[in-house]
């Protein structure tokens, strides 16, 4: 009971955290949404370039965190800052590369997921204010993903919550002219979502200073103190997540161009299923950081035979919560069908594509949970990233492209047709975990 205990304090602010992040999207889809479907599409289009640049992130900051992780449990703190400086580092200047290819060619990136003019010039509007966000974003998660891997997330989960609550208030305000602003629709969310990041990034780094118990507090120096070997030793797990999850943002960003080919109406479904099931997703994304924390630490106390142990209590926990997650996510389609104002077409596919969420959504938490959960923990993370781009990037694309353009299915069923690719990751992964061979200790 003492493990189910730890990782459910750990996990329960983690998935307040995640909530609140999806949150921020899932006030902007709903606000916008009431625009209509061509605006809502806008957006989700936009969009698809920050899902990359933020999987690239986690990636790199997920990658890095099994060594924080480890670090922590062996307590050389003095490594861990260093890492966390070169995170910051690398993700700034990740941020300030994407931001560049974005306000060179936002009219061509956009036409890669849409021929409809309409949905091209609403997104040009809100790419061109919110990609400013990627500059916050690469501070603000490089923090995050730190303090979750020392487990300390207390603060950086309040302070969450008043991003989003400051986001909710310039949305009701900025979308639709309330108290006296200008009614600027897609373009205020934009500058919303940018303003709400911005005091979410001066109020973590405030915390960090202000907090000199904390294990990332330090002086500049500590953060730049990081030898050619430390780099190596972390580019050497963190480069094949950034490439894994790279490919798996560039691949969710493919199937999304793939479902554009069907209609804007497909566009703007996709995008509100995706949010809906990524907030009852929360809990889960949770129960695996809290898993890939507690599993480095174990390792970083060289403490194999606790680490099996925690895996398999882990399992059994994330195969109940799978389930349930299906379950909720079927009850809400009418409920999420009636928020948005839709014409009967759109509102019948919209509860169709849902019903199909909830199914092959199964499979892909399967594989998320042991791939992050434990797979990466362990320092697996080679392995990782092979499945992930066959699977991800090859499989589902591909069946994706051949639903829509071969087949020409309805929505729902290409979604079905391309959740093969994650059927075979999770065979694969768990196979993977049942064999043990996914254990490193590289501390």
């Amino acid at each position: 009971m003492a493990y189910y205990k730890r990782l459910f304090l750990l996990a329960l602010p983690l998935a307040f955290q995640h909530l609140i992040t999806v949150s921020l999207n899932l006030i902007d889809n709903v606000m916008v949404g009431r625009l209509g479907a061509f605006p809502l599409a806008a957006v989700g289009t936009a969009n698809q370039v920050y899902g990359i640049y933020e999987m690239i992130l986690f990636g790199l900051f997920s990658g890095a965190a099994v060594l924080v992780a480890q670090y922590f449990g062996a307590k050389d703190y003095k490594k861990i800052k260093s890492i966390f400086g070169m995170d910051l580092a690398i993700g700034l200047t990740l941020a300030v590369l994407t931001l560049t290819v974005v306000h060179l060619f936002p009219e061509q990136i956009l036409r890669l997921f849409t021929c409809e003019t309409e949905v091209i010039e609403l997104g040009i509007d809100y790419i061109r204010i919110a990609s400013f966000t990627y500059l916050t974003i690469g501070v603000s998660f490089a923090i995050a993903y730190n303090c979750r891997a020392v487990q300390s997330v207390k603060f950086p989960t309040l302070i969450s919550v008043c991003c989003i609550l400051i986001n909710t208030v310039l949305n009701y305000m900025l979308i639709y002219g309330n108290f006296g602003c200008p009614e600027l629709g897609v373009r205020g969310a934009a500058v919303a979502t940018l303003t709400a990041r911005i005091i979410e990034m001066i109020a973590l780094i405030t915390y960090l200073v202000l907090d000199k118990k904390h294990p990332l507090h330090g002086k500049l120096e500590e953060y730049r103190d990081f030898s050619i070997k430390l780099f190596q030793s972390m580019m050497k797990t963190a480069a094949p997540v950034v490439l894994s999850e790279g490919g798996w943002a560039l691949g969710v960003a493919l199937v999304f161009a793939a479902y554009g080919r069907i209609s804007a109406e497909a566009l703007a479904v996709v995008q509100v299923s995706s949010i809906i099931c990524k907030i009852c997703q929360c809990t889960m994304f949770a129960l695996g950081n809290a898993s890939a924390a507690l599993t480095g630490q174990t390792l970083g106390e060289k403490n194999v035979e606790l680490t099996l142990s925690h895996a398999k209590k882990f399992i059994k926990v994330q195969w109940c919560y799978n389930f349930l997650m299906a379950v909720v996510i079927l009850l809400l389609r009418e409920p999420v069908a009636a928020i948005y104002d839709f014409d009967v077409a759109t509102t019948e596919m919209l509860h169709l594509t849902l019903t199909a969420y909830a199914i092959t959504q199964i499979p892909r938490m399967v594989a998320y949970s042991v791939q992050c959960g434990l797979l990466r923990a362990g320092g697996d993370t080679v392995f990782c990233m092979t499945v992930e781009l066959t699977c991800n990037l090859v499989i589902e694309v591909v069946l994706a492209y051949f639903a829509v353009l071969a087949l020409q299915l309805p929505l729902h069923l290409c979604l079905a047709v391309a959740s093969v690719g994650n059927i075979i990751k999770a065979i694969v992964e768990y196979r993977r975990y049942l064999s043990n061979k996914w254990i490193h200790i590289m501390v």
